[in-house]
């Protein structure tokens, strides 16, 4: 428990006879702070949103910030964090602008002054504390949820299945190939051969910088799969120092075709569903 019933009510008088007060200076402490970042209007409404927060809570009787009676104070903090992280601020900045209460509280209590002054301002000063803690924790969560939902954007937008002729489709595939992003490569190439009905698909790998035994498995698990679904598979990119490792680590990709370059691959694909073409001549000068 971070302030008894009657700390709490101390607290409560102190933060509801100066609100005016309490605001403007706690404001201007925090504005330092943030270096310009936020428009003092926001910044503002946030520490009044925070200051109603406690003074209500405080009013209530003891403070509790796991207990039911602090649900508005803990909504408060993780609505402060929330914003801050999505707007870039650090969990420090976001943790300061609320220690920045104490030095409000303290110049309060000194003026009050009384025979509890100094107890109540380690009262006060431990109950901060408390909320500091929980914003930091709570600004923790939500940059680590911020920065999984960017992991998933980022790889799906590494992985993109294009159509490039009608029933063919492809996948070019830049970078490390990790499980992780295998699954994504398999579940977006299976929902595109449902989506598009296509019977061929192309797996480019021109821009894989290595191929292990650990690539080349989920290569071979993504051909099968395709392959369940009633569709061929064509790798292609398969350039000399990657034929040469394949070779030297026994990896064999059975009756899979593979070309050695996309535009290979594509007359390949061409060809099997008897589409004709032919090389562009030179262009001679008369």
């Amino acid at each position: 428990m971070a302030l008894n019933a009657e700390e709490s009510g101390r607290l409560a008088a102190l933060l509801g006879g100066h609100a005016e007060r309490v605001t403007a200076r706690w404001t201007e402490i925090v504005t330092g702070s943030l270096r310009g970042r936020l428009s003092q209007a926001e910044l503002r409404r946030q520490v009044q949103d925070l200051h109603s927060a406690i003074a209500t809570t405080a009013g209530q009787g003891a403070i509790d910030l796991s207990a039911e009676s602090s649900g508005e104070l803990r909504a408060a903090l993780s609505e402060l964090s929330r914003g801050r992280a999505r707007q870039g601020f650090s969990a420090t900045e976001t943790t300061i602008s609320i220690f920045a209460l104490k030095d409000v509280l303290a110049e309060l209590v000194q003026e009050a002054g009384g025979a509890d002054a100094l107890h109540d301002y380690i009262a006060f000063s431990n109950l901060v504390d408390e909320l500091g803690l929980f914003t930091f924790e709570s600004f923790v969560r939500t940059r680590e949820s911020l920065i999984a939902d960017q992991a998933e954007q980022l790889l799906e937008l590494s992985t993109p299945v294009v159509k490039l002729w009608e029933g063919v489709v492809a996948v070019p595939l830049v970078g490390t190939l990790d499980s992780a992003r295998a699954q994504v490569v398999m579940e977006r190439l299976l929902q595109t051969l449902v989506d598009t009905g296509s019977p061929y698909a192309i797996i480019d790998i021109t821009g894989v910088p290595a191929v292990d035994t650990q690539v080349a498995q989920h290569i071979l698990k993504t051909v099968v799969a395709a392959r369940l679904m009633g569709a061929d598979c064509i790798i292609s990119g398969i350039r000399p120092q990657i034929a040469q490792t394949i070779v030297a680590l026994g990896i064999e990709f059975g009756d899979i075709a593979t070309k050695a370059s996309l535009a290979d691959a594509l007359r390949h694909v061409l060809r099997l569903t008897g589409v004709e073409t032919a090389r562009r001549q030179p262009r001679r000068d008369a």
